[in-house]
């Protein structure tokens, strides 16, 4: 299969064709009752890609966007693989507003569309952190952090910290990848099962010295802390300055880009802005290959 190019994004017979390869590198799949039928029948001059099964139990029509979450998008396939890669090449993010101007299709639609890229980026990674790849009974750092952003439902618009929404980020420094996850509160109760079903016993946990880890980071291998509230921010390794940093693109995308996000959805843009982090360059991941990473993940999402 050939790179994504500005053919795909350019041509809709050549996003269809490429989208196939993507998904059908064996030949087309129907996506009714997992066919293999080498006899599929080709009606894309009747309509662009449509394609019917020749099993006789079947007898369905499909397009390659059947069974993915551009199943129902009634938008031109080459503008939605421009929606992508815009959406997976900009650090902080792309606005709906932004695509709709773009693409010219109706913000409602763009609004639609973003959120199910969003929902493509979601890898449900369940692997526990901290173990190193190759090396059995080796084990990393993770460093801890939680922090606060917008406002929870009903809350007072003057609020204090209680009232934003919570947000509990994980970051594997050896692995260079981190996993978000929104919390409704920030208690020890809350944070330490989430904690210790995504870090491995043998791993070192890094955090600052709040209480909530206190507890939980007795249960690994090794808890190091730094005092913020004595201003002390790094020991030598010991620091949570990466996770931070991670921190510093999310809330500036957030609110520079996004401006308002729902807690219904702040999941989707964390898995939005952890899938950029997880593939970005210098983990050797440029545009387009993290484009048809994002793409990879579109059957089923």
């Amino acid at each position: 299969m050939s790179a994504l190019s500005n053919a795909h994004l350019h041509c809709e017979d050549a996003a269809f064709a490429y989208l196939e390869a993507k998904l059908w590198p064996e030949g087309p799949i129907c996506p009714h009752c997992g066919s293999l039928n080498a006899r599929h029948y080709d009606l894309s001059k009747t309509r662009r890609g449509l394609r019917k099964c020749a099993e006789k139990q079947c007898r369905k029509q499909f397009t390659v966007k059947v069974g993915t979450v551009f199943e129902s998008a009634h938008i031109p396939l080459h503008k939605v693989l421009q929606a992508v890669y815009l959406l997976c090449a900009s650090k902080k993010g792309v606005s709906s507003h932004q695509i709709h101007r773009a693409l010219g299709i109706t913000y409602k639609s763009a609004w639609f569309l973003t959120h199910r890229i969003r929902e493509a980026m979601r890898d449900g990674a369940l692997a526990p952190m901290g173990g190193i790849d190759g090396m059995p009974g080796a084990s990393g750092t993770v460093e801890a952090d939680e922090t606060f952003i917008g406002r929870e439902p009903g809350a007072p618009k003057k609020r204090a910290y209680h009232h934003k929404m919570k947000v509990l980020s994980l970051l594997d420094r050896e692995a260079g990848q981190v996993r978000s996850v929104v919390v409704d509160d920030i208690k020890p109760e809350t944070i330490r099962p989430i904690i210790e079903a995504n870090i491995v016993k043998e791993a070192s946990l890094y955090t600052d010295e709040s209480s909530l880890y206190t507890k939980v980071g007795a249960t690994f291998a090794d808890h190091q802390m730094t005092a913020h509230g004595a201003k002390e921010y790094v020991r030598g390794i010991v620091h949570t300055n990466t996770i931070e940093g991670y921190f510093s693109v999310f809330k500036r995308g957030m609110k520079g880009v996004y401006q308002h996000c729902g807690k219904q959805h702040l999941h989707r843009n964390l898995a939005e802005f952890d899938f950029r982090y997880n593939n970005r360059v210098k983990l050797g991941v440029n545009d387009v290959a993290r484009t048809e990473r994002a793409l990879s993940g579109i059957v089923g999402a």
